[in-house]
């Protein structure tokens, strides 16, 4: 009797190795998962630089684009002073998404008031482009998502992996 308990043990203990052998090499390795997971990265950002490419030839605007995706056009040249990392900006501005709702807009109300490069609300794009800014210059920014709000959005006006337009001017810097 006793042998038959330990011989069921040891069956039962070889037959969940052996299945749990063949769970482990149907299951990708960290390594393949991380390649898919990057793989469907860059597909996902080479179909949103599709997008913005599209609109901004839609719209014939003059743009220039940074190392990390920002796009930009500086319209109108103010007179004041460079903006530079740990200032107060104030800014005037429009976001909308790509096919033309507004998010957010500081148009009938105050101007949006932030420390460049140190206020965790504020779209990383805003603070990569306020620094291509003098005080009194109106520009557009295009934000692809990941210099957004990524891909959760912001949970209110923003969807998740929304690009973002900006139509803005620096008001104030102190």
């Amino acid at each position: 009797m006793l042998f038959i308990l330990i011989a069921g043990f040891f069956f039962f203990g070889c037959n969940q190795h052996s299945q749990n052998g063949r769970s482990r090499q149907q299951q990708p390795t960290g390594k393949a998962m991380q390649e898919k997971l990057f793989d469907a990265n860059r597909q996902a950002l080479k179909a949103e630089d599709h997008q913005i490419d599209d609109f901004v030839k839609r719209y014939k605007w003059d743009m220039k684009t940074t190392g990390t995706g920002l796009r930009y056009m500086i319209y109108k040249h103010g007179q004041g002073k460079q903006a530079l990392d740990g200032m107060l900006a104030s800014i005037d501005y429009q976001a909308t998404l790509l096919n033309g709702d507004t998010a957010y807009s500081s148009r009938n109300a105050r101007p949006l008031t932030f420390r460049i490069g140190h206020d965790a609300a504020v779209p990383t794009g805003i603070h990569q482009g306020i620094l291509l800014l003098h005080q009194g210059d109106r520009a557009k920014f295009i934000l692809p998502s990941h210099l957004a709000f990524g891909l959760t959005g912001d949970r209110n006006k923003v969807p998740p992996k929304s690009t973002l337009v900006y139509d803005l001017q620096l008001v104030e810097l102190k």
